[in-house]
């Protein structure tokens, strides 16, 4: 056993896709030679990705795959056999097909339970490490996640090949030796490249174990990934530290640009204060996006002019002509911003409204103009349901989408509603009217903070309720895996905003006041039914997903309660519930009662009869249950679930000695129907809060 390297050296590889590539390189063959009983459990698999290469080492790699042994069901007796007991021709092309060279005495006879079957027992010789890797590299590639094919020309100019990029060299050492596998028209040797800048010669590598530590030392080439995002992490930090101030930093820039370099530098640089001036999103966007630069922050958060920038370059004169040129690039992004900018402000957000009507929302629900008046209409009702001032909702939503006419949205799709808010500000709209356009989006993804005012949280349920009621009502429902329109993410913001900010409104009003206000649009059914229930599927992942059994979820979903505010607090009420030791048995009882109350047709009257009242137990229980329902009430009214639940454990003994001695159906009617009543009024006590028989094992 020794070690095995394989290298496929490209062209520059995609950046957003390199990771998960070279990721998924490595698993690949660390699969197939898994499968085929080349690894062992001591092997240890270590991939590369770079922006030329992928990569696999793999330690304790066998030569050779072990032989096995194996059993090949051939024919039927009476189909392989003649009378005589020879072989027919059926079982000799049989066994010539798979290549199975015996005499008819070598095989056995096995009954599968239908017939009679020749079987023949041998032992498979194992195949050469270079013929396993061969196999290993073709499924590995052949199940890479590629994005986008490319076809190109291999040197024989006409066999045209497809991959990801073109492959220019490929290694494949087993310890210090070569394994020649073939891919790509390339026959696989010991040579690859180093640092496209830094070094010109091919690299003869010397051994597998050695790949890493001889490239970095002979090509300048950091070919682990993590290694290499780690050190471009550190140097950032060190020069923003530097430069004296601190990173602005998303993970998503920091993997693109561990993806574009070999050899990570980094250099400081910076642009004209002036440019300050400009809605510091638009700079930081400008820089990230088209330049992948990392913008700094003063020690007072503000925005510095100054930047750090990724390199792979050791530049002799210090960086100096990098930074420079660097600047001389930025300076020429932002002042496209700030024309941008400039040119927006000589309009206001009330003007561009209009031109909302020119925009296509939905080509069965009207233009972003139409679909505005909507979200006006609704959030100003919306608003008056939850104590915000009106006037403001209804102006905020008019203005929401009024951004999307602006030259610095269209070119930056990403800053909708961001710079909605600073066009507000600069026309002298109120705070909460201007916070609103930009908080409408919010929750934009899972985890993400939620309005922060009355106004913009009536906005923001507004905009999501006008989208949710109107691709519902066209039947644009979510199917599978599918939801083109981010209805799940919709409805899920709409419960965290009614959950989180405890909002005054019940979810079947919602649903009902944006179903009257899309109804305005033809061909627009009300499907009110079908959405309610989409929310609470919804509800159930979200509550699930904070920790919440399914099994509390169903108890307190199924009251069907439309005041979702309160969904967290039942759920923790159910929890502290169920630790006490009463629970299992009130559980058990409750949905012994659910069963009875199941079976009775019509109505169940609540009034119960006290005269009727016969038997000990059923007295004692009628008057437990007119002691605790007062406190429950009471508790109930002040949202005191946990309260509510534990005032029913004194319940328990009456419960039990009710259905020791008391026969329900009694074959007096009036007697059996004054039982079932006091059962009903018990139910309806007992599951104010929660549906009890849900919780029962």
């Amino acid at each position: 056993m020794t070690s095995l390297l394989v290298e496929l050296h490209t062209e520059e590889l995609p950046p957003k896709a390199l990771k998960k590539l070279s990721e998924a390189f490595a698993d690949g063959v660390v699969k197939s030679l898994r499968a085929q009983n080349f690894l062992q459990d001591s092997s240890v698999a270590t991939g590369y990705g770079a922006p030329r290469r992928m990569a696999v080492l793999i330690t304790d790699v066998l030569e050779t795959s072990p032989d096995e042994a194996f059993v090949q069901k051939l024919v039927p007796v009476r189909v392989g056999l003649n009378e005589e007991g020879q072989a027919t021709s059926a079982l000799i092309k049989k066994m010539a097909a798979l290549g199975i060279e015996c005499s008819v005495g070598d095989l056995k006879r096995v009954n599968d339970g239908k017939n009679e079957q020749l079987v023949y027992e041998g032992i498979k010789a194992g195949v050469g490490l270079q013929d396993g890797l061969q196999k290993a590299l073709e499924d590995s590639i052949k199940a890479l996640p590629i994005p986008k094919v490319m076809n190109y020309q291999l040197a024989d100019g006409t066999t045209t090949v497809q991959f990801v990029r073109p492959v220019k060299r490929l290694v494949a050492l087993y310890g210090d030796a070569v394994l020649p596998v073939g891919m790509f028209g390339l026959t696989a040797d010991r040579l690859t490249m180093g640092h496209r800048f830094h070094t010109s010669e091919p690299i003869s590598l010397r051994d597998a174990d050695g790949y890493a530590e001889q490239l970095k030392s002979e090509g300048k080439v950091i070919a682990h990934y993590g290694e290499r995002r780690a050190l471009l992490v550190s140097l950032l930090e060190d020069s923003a530290k530097a430069a004296g101030g601190t990173l602005i930093a998303p993970e998503d820039l920091i993997d693109e640009t561990t993806s574009l370099t070999e050899w990570p530098v980094i250099y400081t640089s910076e642009f004209e204060e002036k440019f300050l001036a400009v809605p510091e999103e638009c700079l930081i966007l400008t820089m990230q996006t088209n330049q992948k630069y990392f913008p700094l922050r003063d020690a007072f958060g503000r925005l510095m002019n100054r930047f750090c920038l990724v390199s792979h370059i050791e530049a002799k004169d210090g960086g100096h002509a990098i930074s420079s040129g660097n600047a001389r690039v930025v300076r020429a992004r932002l002042a496209d911003a700030e024309f941008f900018y400039n040119q927006d402000c000589q309009s206001t957000l009330e003007s561009r409204v209009p031109g909302l009507t020119n925009v296509v929302y939905h080509n069965k629900l009207g233009t972003q103009g139409e679909r505005t008046l909507r979200v006006q209409e609704l959030a100003a009702r919306i608003a008056s349901k939850i104590g915000a001032d009106k006037e403001q909702a209804a102006r905020a939503a008019m203005l929401s989408k009024a951004d999307l006419r602006t030259l610095m949205v269209g070119e930056f799709p990403e800053l909708q509603g961001i710079m909605g808010e600073y066009y507000a500000r600069h026309d002298g709209e109120a705070d909460d009217v201007a916070l609103a356009v930009r908080e409408h989006y919010a929750p934009r993804f899972a985890g993400d903070e939620l309005p922060s005012t009355p106004v913009s949280l009536a906005v923001a349920m507004a905009d999501k309720m006008e989208t949710l009621a109107g691709m519902f009502g066209i039947g644009q429902m979510p199917t599978g895996d599918k939801d083109p329109f981010a209805l799940r993410r919709h409805a899920l913001g709409v419960l965290r905003m009614l959950i989180e900010k405890q909002l005054p409104i019940d979810l079947d009003e919602l649903v009902r006041t944006s179903f009257e206000v899309e109804g305005q649009v033809e061909g627009v059914k009300d499907e009110s039914e079908a959405l309610l229930n989409f929310f609470f599927d919804r509800l159930r992942v979200m509550m699930r997903d904070e920790g919440f059994t399914a099994q509390e979820v169903e108890a307190v979903l199924a009251k069907r309660i439309y005041h979702v505010a309160d969904t967290r607090k039942r759920l923790q009420a159910v929890q502290k519930f169920m630790q006490m030791t009463e629970a299992e048995s009130l559980s058990a009882a409750n949905k012994r009662i659910a069963n009875i109350l199941k079976k009775i047709e019509g109505d169940i009257p609540t009034e119960v009869n006290k005269a009727l009242l016969t038997e000990a137990a059923e007295k004692a229980l009628f008057d437990a249950v007119g002691d605790h329902e007062p406190v429950a009430k009471i508790l109930y009214g002040k949202r005191e679930f946990e309260g509510v639940l534990a005032s029913m454990t004194p319940l328990k003994a009456p419960v039990d000695a009710f259905f020791n001695d008391v026969m329900v159906n009694a074959d007096d009617l009036a007697v059996r129907q004054n039982r079932q009543a006091l059962l009903k009024r018990l139910y309806d006590l007992m599951n104010c809060v929660a549906e009890l028989s849900r919780l029962a094992k």
